[in-house]
């Protein structure tokens, strides 16, 4: 009876438990009823009386190194199945929160600068906080133009120069044409400010992007099949468009382009006013006197600039009717995009 004292320490020394479920398996063979330490005293009962003394603190000692064995594993298997704390992060909000969606301006955005990328245009960028000479002065605006004066333009500062909120985005294009030699081919996206009053149809800060193609021989036939390809892929290879005389300081010729109405076809509808037609941007051949200012001999290099407001664009991919929707940020209007995102 010795030896299996012995023999039985030994293997319960080398029991080796994962789980809960080896954990009690253990349980079951060792300290159960019916386990082998119950056997073990029933045995006992029948050992010698001289021997029982001897044999008696053996069993005791297997019996409670077969309990502190048995604490151990459960211990050890419940430790492994608790969670490492060190890889939680304490600081995240116990409630999930529903994913956003990417705003309607920055998806129309992002669909007109990819179509120009496969153009071959790039995208350029300038300061949203400009002074008179990029906003103005270098793009040909006579000293008295109306944009000049403060009932429609943001100025910061006055004095020594006039330091302004700029006014649209061709200042990019300016600041472009100082540091690059042609060719020159990008677009110009950002957030532009206007004295308005802000309704339904206007507000003080818009969108616009503004692309500019410089380089020899360029010409306005080319300006109309960039157009009409940015058109079609936008709206549909249905769209037309029309190129009508217009005039702007920093371009020469100038036109306004429309293109057909998506919603009518081109029939008529109140969408369009019963003509058919929908502006949306502004166009022409870079004023010779735009490029001297700029440092570009327009004796060697001509070009062509265009202009879009990303909220025009936006409305007529989305039939938004107040502009005033894009910048209140109302979950309820922004979610409806969702499936955009």
């Amino acid at each position: 009876m010795v030896e299996k004292i012995e023999a039985l320490k030994k293997e319960v020394n080398d029991y080796k438990a994962d789980s809960a479920a080896q954990v009690e398996e253990f349980r079951l063979k060792y300290l159960s009823k019916k386990g082998i330490l119950s056997s073990l005293m029933e045995e006992f009962r029948t050992v010698p009386s001289e021997q029982k003394r001897e044999l008696g603190q053996k069993l005791n000692e297997l019996k409670n190194y077969v309990t502190e064995r048995y604490n151990f594993l459960k211990d050890n298997a419940t430790s492994k199945n608790t969670l490492d704390i060190s890889s939680i992060d304490l600081t995240r909000s116990a409630t999930n929160f529903p994913i956003g969606s990417r705003h309607p301006i920055s998806i129309v955005k992002n669909d007109i600068i990819r179509i120009f990328s496969d153009m071959g245009f790039t995208v350029a960028e300038g300061p949203e906080i400009e002074d008179d000479w990029h906003v103005f002065s270098s793009l040909n605006f006579p000293p008295d133009h109306p944009a000049r004066d403060m009932q429609d333009t943001f100025f910061i500062s006055r004095n020594p120069i006039d330091v302004l909120l700029r006014t649209h985005t061709s200042s990019v294009q300016t600041r472009t044409m100082e540091k690059n030699q042609p060719p020159i081919r990008i677009v110009c996206p950002g957030r532009v400010y206007r004295n308005e009053a802000i309704s339904a149809r206007a507000h003080c800060f818009f969108h616009q992007i503004e692309g500019l193609y410089i380089d020899k021989n360029v010409s306005f036939a080319d300006l109309r099949q960039v157009l009409l390809n940015f058109a079609q892929q936008m709206f549909g290879s249905e769209t037309k468009i029309r190129l009508r005389p217009s005039y702007f300081p920093f371009t020469e010729p100038s036109a306004e382009m429309d293109i057909s109405c998506d919603i009518c076809g081109g029939k008529g509808c109140p969408f369009c006013k019963e003509t058919g037609w929908v502006e949306i941007l502004g166009c022409g051949m870079v004023d010779p006197n735009v490029l001297k200012a700029c440092g570009i001999d327009p004796e060697i290099y001509s070009g062509y600039a265009f202009g879009l407001g990303i909220e025009r664009i936006t409305n007529l991919k989305y039939k938004v009717k107040d502009l005033r929707m894009f910048s209140e940020n109302d979950v309820r209007f922004l979610e409806e995009f969702e499936s955009a995102r």
